[in-house]
Order: structure tokens, then sequence, then C-alpha cells
């Protein structure tokens, strides 16, 4: 994707212009995440403004165990976080299939991506194949926007995020357009807006670290995939 345009944009003085503007009545938000501690201050922020939903949906997740404490920590702190509560915030999960995971990336067909460091190409596939089932998910339950937890860490692309979720939401407005007078089968009746954000701006990383220490939550140290799991290892021996 042609990024050179969206070099210089303020992503988090969007959010916050989208956010002055909502109306008194909520919309709708379908809020990726990808654990606790991540989704912890994202949801602090914006639950007076929307209606939000938690997807989990992280196949790129390594080993198995860590996928599944990773959820509970995520289940575990909605259960007493004062914002979840009184937004009523419920958490969807989908399914677990590291292979789609593994075909998304590519890695096995271009080995070279699995050393990579973090967001590069390999990252720049997964956030995109997370980000379009998240979409999915949003058209087909009729969600007003939909949004991701990731730019919350330093260690994630905020611009590459938002690149494609704003890629995704214009590809399927246009199809849309192009088919209003064509019946077709599960067509949502409206698209959802991506809502732009980069979380890690105005102390949002920092405040993630504070409520995870209040809580007593897990903070995993490594992003989720083998591969960064991996890396990280290699960085310690060599250190």
């Amino acid at each position: 994707m042609n990024n050179t345009s969206a070099q210089k944009i303020n992503y988090q003085k969007q959010l916050d212009t989208i956010l002055t503007n909502v109306s008194s009545s909520k919309s709708s938000l379908l809020l990726h995440a990808c654990c606790g501690p991540c989704s912890s201050y994202v949801l602090e922020y914006l639950y007076k403004y929307f209606d939000i939903t938690i997807l989990y949906y992280n196949p790129n997740i390594y080993p198995p165990e860590e996928y599944q404490r990773r959820l509970a920590e995520l289940k575990k702190l909605y259960e007493t976080f004062p914002p979840a509560l009184e937004g009523k915030v419920n958490v969807i999960e989908l399914d677990y299939n590291p292979d789609d995971f593994y075909n998304a990336v590519g890695t096995r067909e271009n080995p070279e991506l699995a050393k990579e460091p973090e967001k590069g190409e390999r990252c720049r596939r997964c956030y995109e194949f997370r980000l379009k089932r998240a979409f999915e998910y949003a058209a087909q339950h009729q969600f007003d926007y939909f949004c991701t937890t990731l730019s919350i860490s330093p260690f994630k692309d905020a611009e590459k995020l938002n690149i494609i979720g704003e890629q995704l939401e214009r590809e399927a407005l246009t199809k849309y357009k192009a088919n209003t007078t064509v019946y077709l089968p599960n067509q949502p009746k409206k698209i959802p807006h991506w809502l732009p954000s980069d979380f890690k701006k105005k102390g949002g990383f920092k405040r993630s670290l504070e409520i995870s220490a209040e809580y007593g939550m897990y903070r995993q140290d490594y992003c989720g995939c083998i591969y960064s799991k991996n890396n990280k290892n290699s960085a310690i021996i060599e250190e």
C-alpha cells in the first residue's frame, strides 16, 4: 500500500474530532483486542462515547496456552473493570485456527519474513488479516464503527493500521454503492466506518501500564506469534 500521503496524519487528532461530534445516542463500536492490558485504556477512553463489543480474534498467538491465557485475562478484567461494567461490554471470541495466520503472512513461501523485526511486512500482513476479519464481522452485525487496540503498543505501526482500516471501509463502500440496485445475498445494509486512532498518544500506553499494575494483570513479553517469540529469545541470547 502507498502510505506517502498518510505520513503526517495525526490519527489521534482525527479520533478526538470524531468524539466531539458523536451524537448523544451512542454508536456501536466493534473493537478488536489482542489482550487485556492493551484494551484497558482504550476501553476507559471510549466507553462513554460508544456501545462497545470486544472482538477477540488472534490466530497469530502462539502457543495455544498463551492464546487461552490472554483471553482469560481479558475476560477477568472485564468482570471488575468499571468502564466495562458501566458500558456493559461483552467479549466475542472467533475461531482460533493458526493455519489461517500462517497462510495470511506467507512465511512458509517467504521464510525471510520470519526473521523480520516488528513493524515489517510480516506484521503488516498480520494487521490486514485480523482487521479484515473484524471488518467482516462488523459489517455482518451492523456495527457503526470498527477499530483495534493494536495502535496502543509502541511496537505496532499505527500508520499501517489506519491505512488498512481506511482501505477496508473505502473498498467495501465502493462495492456497496455499485450494487445498491442489485440484490446480493448477505449484502450489509450499511458499511461500518473505520475509527482512526493512535492510542499510545496522550499517555495511553503509560495508562495501560498503570491499569495493568492496579489489577495485577498478566503482561506478555512478546507480541504473540511464534516469530516474535523466537526473535525475542534470539535477542536475549545475543545479549
